[in-house]
This record gives structure tokens, C-alpha cells and sequence, in this order.
């Protein structure tokens, strides 16, 4: 019998699996995950055209399969407009899930992470299934995210109903349950209000406002009459890590969400020193490794409730530190 695991806060989520290590989205980046420990590993969902759901960080897989070098998919390349934005690429909706299971995953990022490129090939597009299989093997969390879910409602394949059911069959249905359910979109979350009882997280950037125009900006929806508008749907929010900060000064963002009894989830924190602040980088080489374990701990002193991370070995490291943790 599967035992659900502690979820104690602060809680250490794999963002995209160990994504610092491994191509994202593929087993291995989670099963390297689940080994340094995270309590939570996380799967972006966008459907096939026969209406399973993968993980893919985008539906446009050009970057993260190595689908250019199948010729028999040639024609599938397209151009579409997501989210109000122009792509060209091959679209994981114009595929079925067994022609993508002929894909193999490659790194995202192979400038910033050259290492990673040495598992290019090898590991096939996972299904959500297998993901919810892995995760309860191992007795950890998920945080699956809905991709564009207004524009895949549009064309008739959205992701909501598909995502409660396969919790619903792995008996993921409580909010008890060990999962949470992401989205930068409002209705799709209020929609999946009535549809289960899991916890809801409402993500946020820091700038621009949902895709589905159900608020003017993300700006808006921080203020603390905002933060209650959201906390009537959602457990939580995930805030982009800059939005905790002016400059070197704590904003009130996390006791903001704390008076209207959310919890705070920030994303994403990563060591290269591209992606951290100037005070926490460590040379100029852009893919060296910085202070993450210092950025990690100041955010840890502000008092959030978990923290997405790319490197999940630190992530538990400085958590287990503050929690004092031998």
C-alpha cells in the first residue's frame, strides 16, 4: 500500500526533475530527483492528439526531442499562435502518444548545461501516468502544471477533465492527497474547483497577467485585496523568486500571503549564475555555479512555504540546514 509522504513545510520541489542534471521532464531527471531527496518532483502537462498527457515543458517539442531529425515527421512542422505569441515547430497535439514514444528527450539548455547533453537520446517522453506511477513508488509529492489550458480547450483538447481523472485513478482525489495543481491561467483553476478538492496553486510572474485575461496583471492579483480574490479558489500561490525582493529589501509579498492565508511556493531557483541575483553570481562565466544555497537560505529566512528548484540536492541541503536537520 502506498504511504503518502510528509509534506511538511518547507517543502523542496523538483522543478521539472533534477533539470540541473538531466534533460527535464524525462524519468531519469526525476528519479535523480527522488534520490536527493525532493519531496515533490514536478510534470508540465500538454496533451497528445489522442488526448494523453505528457510531460513537456511546452508543446513545441522542437527544443527538447529530437523530433528535427526524424524525417518522417518533417511535414508536421507548423506555425501557430499559442497564447498570443507566434511558434513554428512540431506541436506535441499533432501527435499520437505512440509517434512520440519513437522521440528521444535532449537538453534544453546546452550552452548553460553542456553536461547534460551526455543523456541526450536516452530517455523517452514520459506520460503522466508514469509519472503518478514513479511518484508513488517512491512515496513523494507531484506538482503538475496545465500548460496554455484556454488554447488547448480551444481546439478541443483540454486538459483539466484528463488531469483529475488520472488522479482519480491512482485514488489522488482528497486534499489530502500528496499533490498540487498549477497554473498561470485563473478560470482553468476555478474550473478545476468543482471538479476536485486536491490544492490549487495560482503561479504568478512579475510581469504581464494571465493568458486567459481573467485579471488586468499578475501586478493586480498581488495586491491584498488580489491575494483574497485568490485564496476563495486556491491553497497557494507560486511567484516568480524576484518578486520577494526590491532589490536587496524583502517585499511583503510573503506576509501578504500569509494574512490571506496562502501559502508561498517561488520559482525557480537554479545555480548558474545567469539565473541568480548579482550578489549571490560567483565570476562572470555565465553556466558557473554561484551562491544557490545562500539565495536558497535568504528566501528560507523570509519564510515561504517550499521552493521550486532545478538542483534538488541543494534545495534539501539548505532546508534540512534551517529546519536543523542533522
Amino acid at each position: 500500500m502506498n504511504i503518502v509522504p510528509s509534506l511538511s513545510s518547507p517543502i523542496v520541489i523538483a522543478h521539472r526533475g533534477a533539470s540541473g542534471e538531466r534533460p527535464e521532464h524525462t524519468i531519469a531527471a526525476y528519479e535523480l530527483a527522488i534520490e536527493q531527496g525532493a519531496d515533490v518532483i514536478e510534470p508540465d502537462l500538454v496533451p497528445t492528439r489522442d488526448g494523453v498527457l505528457v510531460a513537456r515543458h511546452e508543446n513545441e517539442i522542437s527544443e527538447t526531442t529530437d523530433v528535427a531529425d526524424h524525417p518522417e515527421f518533417a511535414e508536421r512542422r507548423t506555425t501557430k499562435t499559442i497564447d498570443g505569441r507566434e511558434q513554428t515547430g512540431w506541436f506535441t497535439e499533432d501527435f499520437t502518444l505512440a509517434e512520440l514514444k519513437t522521440l528521444r528527450a535532449k537538453e534544453r539548455l546546452p550552452l548553460m548545461r553542456p553536461g547534460n547533453t551526455a543523456y541526450d537520446g536516452t530517455e523517452a517522453i514520459p506520460t503522466f501516468d508514469e509519472v503518478i506511477a514513479l511518484a508513488k513508488q517512491h512515496r513523494v509529492g507531484i506538482y503538475p502544471e496545465t500548460k496554455h489550458p484556454t488554447y488547448f480547450a480551444s481546439i478541443g483538447k483540454g486538459t483539466d477533465a484528463p488531469l483529475v481523472e488520472a488522479l482519480r485513478r491512482a485514488g489522488w482525489n482528497s486534499a489530502e492527497a500528496p499533490v498540487f495543481i498549477q497554473s498561470f491561467e485563473v478560470a482553468n483553476l476555478k474550473r478545476l474547483k468543482g471538479m476536485t478538492t486536491v490544492r490549487l496553486i495560482q503561479l504568478v510572474d512579475g510581469q504581464g497577467g494571465p493568458a486567459d485575461g481573467a485579471a488586468p496583471s499578475y501586478a493586480a492579483m498581488m495586491t491584498p485585496a488580489g491575494l483574497k480574490a485568490i485564496a476563495e479558489y486556491a491553497w497557494g500561490i507560486g511567484p516568480n523568486k524576484a518578486m520577494l525582493w526590491d532589490g536587496v529589501v524583502p517585499t511583503a509579498l510573503v506576509d501578504n500571503a500569509h494574512a490571506a492565508a496562502l501559502r508561498i511556493h517561488p520559482w525557480t531557483y537554479r545555480a548558474e549564475n545567469y539565473f541568480l541575483p548579482s550578489s549571490f553570481r560567483a565570476g562572470i562565466n555565465p553556466r558557473g555555479h554561484g551562491d544557490l544555497e545562500g539565495e536558497i537560505s535568504a528566501a528560507l529566512r523570509l519564510g515561504i512555504d517550499g521552493f521550486f528548484t532545478d538542483f534538488p540536492a541543494t534545495g534539501v541541503k539548505v532546508r534540512d540546514q534551517a529546519r536543523g536537520v542533522k
